[in-house]
């Protein structure tokens, strides 16, 4: 888990702005989010203590542990909204402490990759494993040799090293009509 805390002070607008007060507040609180998170992936787990320093028996803000990526302006300004209706001390232009706690989460990638034995000796070891060689019309030449494992036929093995099944595939496609020059597949 790691732990962040920030103290700061926002600034109050410019003469000219009084007008637009909530998009000046809304703008600084997103862009001082933006800063405190830009270390956290989107699937870490974000949650954020929001304290006044000047008043400090004040309740601290919180907001719930999310993913980063659902912190959103929206999130901040309703926690902010419905603690401004209830606290009264509660003063943004005074100096808040952001406590910001951030869990990263594992991401499955799979299986790591390791320095094993490569497929053709795997193949070789495993009999289950069988190696398609073929450029052309390998699902047809995949059938093949599956149907002679399960038939017990005599050119299994000769069939699984790539021999003598050139002829057996064409005739398999000539006389099942079968067309694999885009690959096979359910017509649309």
């Amino acid at each position: 888990m790691l732990w962040e805390q920030l103290t700061v002070c926002l600034l109050p607008p410019f003469e000219g702005e009084y007008s637009n007060l909530m998009s000046h507040f809304l703008t600084n609180v997103s862009d001082l989010f933006g800063y405190v998170l830009q270390n956290c992936d989107d699937s870490d787990m974000v949650g954020i203590t929001i304290s006044n320093e000047v008043n400090v028996a004040d309740k601290a803000i919180g907001i719930s542990f999310r993913r980063k990526d659902q912190i959103t302006p929206d999130v901040i300004w309703s926690v902010l909204g419905k603690v401004a209706q209830s606290n009264a001390r509660f003063n943004v232009l005074d100096k808040l402490v952001l406590t910001v706690q951030s869990v990263k989460m594992p991401i499955g990638h799979g299986r790591i990759a390791t320095n094993g034995r490569p497929l053709e000796t795997m193949a070789h070891l495993k009999r289950n494993i069988v190696e398609v060689k073929a450029e052309e019309n390998c699902l047809a030449h995949a059938k093949i040799i599956s149907i002679a494992r399960l038939t017990n036929d005599s050119g299994y093995k000769a069939f699984r090293q790539g021999n003598k099944i050139l002829r057996v595939v064409d005739h398999l496609l000539a006389t099942t009509d079968i067309d694999l020059t885009n690959g096979g597949g359910i017509p649309s």
